[in-house]
């Protein structure tokens, strides 16, 4: 094999799997390290950068960090990463002189932005620091689109949001909120130098069934009841209520009719309970507010009889996997009915652009989404950039999140003629050795064994009392540094410096997770059979040297490594550091 370019971030950038594994690239053990120091409103500045809005995502990411992290390694739970950006956002003083500083004298390109979701408004919160106007179209009278619309306060405070809404939009964005785009031309023809879409999915999917026109007002779109629960039109819920459907929106149906005083409350899926599209997190949420959950039922039809809505017939179906496909197959059994009093169907939602003239050299696919570069998010018109559930459909906040921040670069470099638009930086990143002594580190490189610590939550009565309390109650100070303490460092690397070893092998040998190899070289599925610790099979990439004078080479394991220097403390000759990498994947600079 050749040597790791270690010139290049993306081998490092993939050790820290927690940061590769977020779509905004979050420096997440660079955040924690900072916790631990009890440097709370440093840690809040490093976050805000990557992701923007930190204090929402600390209560309502996906965590698609946290599957990733190395801490599953060592003990089965990972690091409470999520909850931990919660903390630094609690405990933060006031960020006012270091944000970026807004130029008086702008640069003369304005940007429209349609929507005010969480996409559009990272897109304005990296374009107006160097010089852009940018403009916000909103339909409702406030920012923050399916993060205020479709998020419960209870999991989601207002006053949360809002405080971190405004730190956008005091950036000096222009607002026009309080009324539909209904058409892109109109927007067009105002002389925009750019355009971004980000109108999110904002239509839900209904479940056309026998007996929907009869069964009238007893069935609604799940999203579009708890935005009326939002905006105050609904605020209470029957007796019974079933929930049509797995995913997270489900879940925060089935939570937010409890609080309106539904007694029983069921979410009826067609799958298993493990394929659910729902967090584990969020289905043990709502299971523990006494929500049942019926998997591999299929609703079969809304059942009307003399007038009178009864509930929802289902088949109840077997998981069998064909050639990679997943079919539904029923058991044969008769139908089951589910009486109840309300349908809330969850079962998906679609973005929709009925307000874009097809005329205007913006391509649609065959599903009615916009054709973009991948890359760049731009469409066929190039003034017309596109993210968020725009783009590509429904995901989730952070990735609406890393769309604007993608789209935003794209924007600059296409305004800025001298750059071309597809020459996608692969962000900064620096490397800076963590040495303090002999046998000392700036960082905390001894292993914790402490389990995942449970975040406090609210009495059930009381929160299932009041729809506007907060159900968690985050970490105190004490469960904080003890929960940043299970951080492994992952972003402190082994940086090897082959002139130095002189093959005492004595890094090989105090390893603890024996991870470090000196061997011949050979083809990669060679090496990774001859390791003290075979790594077959593995898609972690291994750190491999050049020739050392012995001919061997030096071969490391990234996926077991601890991070916990003493390969670096034992070396004689310096030829092991441990380096602190730091990539930055934004364009903007915090003061």
């Amino acid at each position: 094999m050749k040597p790791t370019n270690t010139s290049d971030p993306s081998h490092f950038h993939k050790v820290v799997d927690c940061q590769y594994a977020c779509p905004a690239h979050t420096p997440v053990p660079e955040y924690i390290r900072l916790i631990l120091a009890r440097r709370y409103t440093d840690s809040y500045m490093v976050n805000w950068e990557a992701n923007v809005f930190p204090g929402v995502l600390g209560r309502v990411c996906d965590r698609p960090c946290e599957p990733a992290c190395r801490r599953q390694r060592v003990e089965e739970k990972p690091v409470a990463i999520c909850r931990l950006k919660r903390v630094a956002a609690d405990n933060k003083e006031e960020i006012k002189d270091r944000l970026p500083i807004i130029p008086t004298k702008k640069n003369g390109k304005k940007i429209a932005l349609i929507g005010g979701g969480p996409a559009s408004l990272t897109v304005a919160r990296d374009l107006m620091p160097l010089g852009y106007e940018c403009t916000i179209f909103e339909r409702d009278a406030q920012a923050g689109g399916m993060m205020r619309t479709q998020i419960p306060s209870f999991r989601l405070p207002l006053t949360t949001l809002d405080s971190e809404v405004d730190v956008v939009l005091d950036m000096g964005v222009e607002r026009r909120f309080k009324g539909d785009v209904t058409s892109m031309k109109a927007v067009m023809d105002e002389g925009f130098d750019a355009i971004f879409v980000g109108t999110g999915a904002p239509s839900g999917r209904p479940l056309k069934m026998d007996g929907l026109e009869e069964a009238g007002d007893h069935v609604e779109i799940g999203i579009n009841w708890l935005a009326g629960v939002t905006f105050g039109h609904i605020k209470k819920a029957p007796k019974r209520v079933v929930v049509l459907g797995g995913g997270n929106t489900a879940m925060d149906c089935t939570r937010t009719a409890r609080r309106l005083g539904a007694q029983e409350v069921k979410a009826i899926v067609r799958s298993s309970y493990d394929e659910m599209k729902s967090s584990e997190w969020e289905r043990e949420d709502a299971m523990a507010e006494n929500v049942e959950i019926i998997p591999n039922h299929t609703p079969l039809r809304y059942v009307v009889e003399d007038g009178k809505f009864i509930g929802v017939e289902f088949d109840r179906v077997k998981t069998h996997w064909e050639k990679g496909k997943r079919k539904l197959i029923s058991t044969g059994e008769a139908p089951v009915l589910v009486e109840c009093d309300l349908v809330l169907v969850a079962i998906g939602q679609d973005a929709s652009f009925p307000w874009i003239e097809r005329n205007l050299g913006i391509d649609f696919d065959d599903w009615g989404m916009p054709v973009l570069n991948k890359d760049t998010l731009q469409s066929s018109h190039e003034k017309v950039f596109f993210g968020g559930d725009a783009a590509f459909g429904p995901e989730n906040i952070i990735t609406a999140v890393a769309h604007g921040h993608i789209a935003a670069g794209s924007i600059d470099r296409f305004l800025n003629k001298e750059k071309d638009v597809n020459a996608v930086p692969v962000g900064e990143y620096s490397l800076t050795s963590q040495k303090m002594g002999i046998h000392e580190w700036s960082y905390q490189s001894a292993v914790s064994n402490d389990p995942r610590n449970t975040v406090p939550v609210m009495n059930l009565e009381e929160a299932l009392a009041n729809i506007d309390a907060e159900v968690e109650l985050g970490f105190d100070e004490k469960l904080a540094l003890s929960e940043a303490a299970r951080c492994l460092s992952c972003d402190v690397q082994t940086v090897f410096l082959g002139e130095r070893c002189i093959e005492c092998v004595a890094c090989e040998d105090i390893c603890p997770m024996d991870c470090i190899n000196f061997i011949p070289n050979g083809d990669e599925d060679d090496l990774r059979a001859r390791l003290r610790v075979p790594a077959i099979g593995n898609d972690r990439d291994i750190y491999v040297s050049g020739e050392l004078k012995s001919r061997k080479i030096m071969v490391k394991d990234e996926d077991v490594c601890l991070h916990c220097g003493l390969c670096a403390e034992r070396c004689p000759t310096g030829a092991w550091d441990m380096q602190k990498f730091l990539f930055k994947a934004t364009q903007i600079e915090v003061a």
